[in-house]
């Protein structure tokens, strides 16, 4: 399947609106050698780094939501959302 890293982080934000809700910046780079995506959230000098596996881009793209992205980022939210 083929699309950009911007149309995957626009993805991930429109099925993840608590990203932007509570002013968390969300980056992605791809890692040639994980054959993964690298998302970095970040809010008040905190930061988050783990990895979206290719084929779970691939369903995220495809309206799937990722379980382990979603965790992830509740936990961030969690424990960062009233900082910075």
């Amino acid at each position: 399947m083929g699309y950009t890293i911007v149309a995957l982080k626009e993805k991930i934000l429109e099925m993840y609106p608590e990203i932007q809700d509570n002013g968390i910046n969300l980056s992605l780079t791809f890692d040639e050698q994980k054959d993964a995506y690298i998302v970095r959230l970040s809010k008040g000098g905190h930061e988050l780094s783990t990895h979206l596996d290719k084929a779970d881009a691939d369903e995220c793209m495809n309206g799937v939501k990722c379980v382990h992205l979603g965790v992830q980022i509740g936990e961030f939210i969690k424990n960062f959302s009233a900082t910075g």
